[in-house]
């Protein structure tokens, strides 16, 4: 099961349990066993604790009786304060300027000198089913092995309209965005090994103003660390206009095959 479907059906499931007022602010989630496609996953709700401004359920996502994943998600009732700054977004070409990953794709698979395994490897990509646009901004060059920076900036969307409605839906759908290709970027200094096993161990949102998961948001995601099998991410979304939407961290493993690749040409 892909993580930010459970991570944002677990939020949607929690969201039902606080009232209309109460937006959440962060979830924090821990991926516990791995999902089965094949059946259905039971969102089980704990009202942990309902204060004044916030409130805290905990959410547990169970699969043939035994919990596949755990969060806590915090909600605040809306608050003003004159403590307030950002990071400032970074300066990049807008998404209009910009191919979606699946123009790259075609690009890249009409060169003939691509081998005939990498080729395969980009038409699987390309037949998935997501639900998300992305528009990369510094797309990879996919003919070399070279170590690249841990660090990756992409336009993203939800595909289709969702439209002016409770904010909880928004972060619902940004919850499951955050997690696509995030991990990941902890691979890009790494390129010359060979994937064993990835996986998610946990992951965490903040949510800081309002925004629009169906309008093109800029996805900052960055590793600061890679070790002992295990690998650290962070990201930023940002809106259009330079506010700052939501803050994200993920922890993952990551296996690798110690013989380096040859080039993919």
């Amino acid at each position: 099961l892909f993580g930010g479907q459970i991570v944002g059906q677990a939020l949607v499931a929690a969201a039902r349990a606080v009232s209309t007022g109460e937006q959440v602010h962060s979830v924090h989630c821990y991926f516990v066993r791995a999902g089965d496609p094949k059946v259905p996953v039971l969102y089980q709700v704990e009202r942990t604790s309902t204060g004044k401004s916030f409130s805290v359920r905990s959410v547990k996502a169970i699969q043939h009786g035994k919990p596949i994943f755990i969060c806590q998600a915090s909600f605040q009732l809306s608050q003003d304060s004159p403590v307030q700054h950002q990071f400032t977004m970074p300066t990049v070409p807008p998404p209009e300027e910009l191919l979606t990953q699946e123009e790259l794709i075609q690009k890249f698979l009409q060169n003939p000198n691509l081998a005939e395994k990498y080729r395969k490897h980009l038409n699987r990509i390309q037949a998935e089913d997501v639900p998300i646009d992305i528009k990369p901004v510094n797309p990879p060059d996919v003919f070399t092995l070279e170590p690249q920076e841990s660090k990756q900036l992409f336009w993203v969307r939800a595909r289709g309209y969702i439209g002016e409605m409770d904010l909880k839906v928004h972060c619902c759908v940004a919850a499951y965005i955050s997690d696509y290709a995030f991990l990941g970027t902890a691979l890009l200094p790494h390129r010359q090994y060979r994937i064993k096993f990835m996986v998610s161990l946990d992951h965490s949102m903040w949510f800081h103003a309002p925004f629009r998961a169906d309008h093109w948001m800029l996805y900052e995601c960055e590793s600061p660390w890679a070790g002992g099998c295990r690998a650290l991410v962070q990201g930023r979304l940002w809106r259009k206009d330079g506010v700052l939407a939501a803050t994200c961290a993920q922890e993952g493993v990551i296996r690798v095959d110690q013989t380096a690749n040859q080039s993919k040409l």
